[in-house]
């Protein structure tokens, strides 16, 4: 296997402060956090998010409200620097409830930092259910698909997908993949060098940044999701869409993986090792690429789809975070 060079994210500020709801949409931002907040916005009562001062994530003493009642909704790890005043009790006070997006995440809150059970609730992100026709799939063509930004596994993806591709001749990878859908175009200079691979591969294509109307139609023709993930997620939309699209989705049973996927994925011990890890996802892509169009495989991703379209369904969480509110403010 080839040797690896991880660079994972650093933990660089960027010096940049965020709206007064705690998103970066005024840069440019279209991360899971903005298109969450945008959702929240656009589908709840607007008289019942008035009463409220919902903060994502990021607080600043200025954007909390004197005369509302404080809801902080929390999508990055209990580690970050953005979470770490929550070990603070009377930081924590100035919220009338933390809302999570997962159980996970919600767990780790309270081990890491100390948050009581009883002061936050769980609700988990949603997507627009991705529509698919009957021939979107039809190809002689493996799609495999990777499109989150690339700290959270890109670099064991690539060299896997190079040796791959010496051996299964009909199989192509589409990256979306930058750090410019949170407006942090810097970020990408340490990726070159990988980004440049994906460019000089036959069966690769580079798509860089692209709106998520442009991604979710090319999960449509995608197969399988590749995503040899690395970075802790408090949750995962872009799993969320792939399973929406019916796309098998290979990824390793590390964070909020597993609780995200409900058992649909297909999912492999993680591994601190990332050489050991890399040769793992191998072994399983080159068996999901003999078996996608199997039978009981072609069963599976119909189940599945019917599952995210309704339990990840915008309506029906729109619903639970009206009686979430609705029941802050009685």
């Amino acid at each position: 296997m080839t040797k690896l060079n991880i660079t994972g994210l650093k933990n660089e500020s960027k010096n940049i402060d965020p709206n007064s709801d705690g998103t970066y949409s005024h840069i440019g931002a279209r991360g899971g956090t903005e298109m969450i907040a945008e959702q929240i916005r656009n589908r709840l009562s607007p008289e019942l998010l008035a009463k409220f001062n919902l903060i994502h994530s990021r607080v600043r003493e200025e954007n909390i409200s004197k005369d509302k009642s404080n809801i902080l909704v929390l999508h990055d790890t209990w580690d970050d620097p953005e979470s770490q005043h929550l070990k603070d009790e009377k930081s924590l006070d100035r919220f009338s409830k933390l809302v999570f997006v997962s159980h996970y995440q919600q767990a780790t809150f309270n081990i890491g930092l100390g948050v009581p059970f009883n002061k936050g609730v769980v609700i988990q992100n949603a997507i627009e259910p991705i529509a698919l026709t009957p021939d979107d799939k039809k190809s002689s063509i493996i799609r495999f698909i990777y499109h989150t930004t690339p700290h959270r596994g890109l670099e064991l993806l690539v060299p896997v997908f190079e040796k791959l591709a010496e051996s299964v001749p009909n199989i192509h990878l589409d990256v979306y993949s930058s750090f410019k859908i949170y407006g942090w175009d810097a970020r990408d200079d340490q990726y070159q060098s990988t980004f440049q691979r994906i460019i000089d591969h036959p069966n690769m294509t580079y798509h860089g940044y692209q709106p998520n109307e442009v991604v979710r139609e090319a999960l449509k023709k995608a197969h399988i999701y590749a995503y040899p993930n690395i970075w802790p997620e408090t949750s995962c939309i872009s799993v969320i869409e792939a399973m929406s699209a019916g796309c098998n989705v290979i990824c390793p049973n590390f964070a909020a993986l597993p609780e995200t996927c409900a058992n649909f994925a297909t999912m492999y011990g993680f591994n601190e090792d990332y050489n050991a890890h890399a040769n793992m996802f191998a072994v399983i892509a080159n068996m999901m690429i003999r078996e996608y169009w199997h039978e009981n495989n072609q069963n599976k991703l119909r189940f599945q789809k019917m599952y995210f379209d309704n339990f990840y369904n915008w309506d029906i969480r729109a619903q639970q975070w009206n009686a979430f509110l609705s029941s802050m403010v009685n």
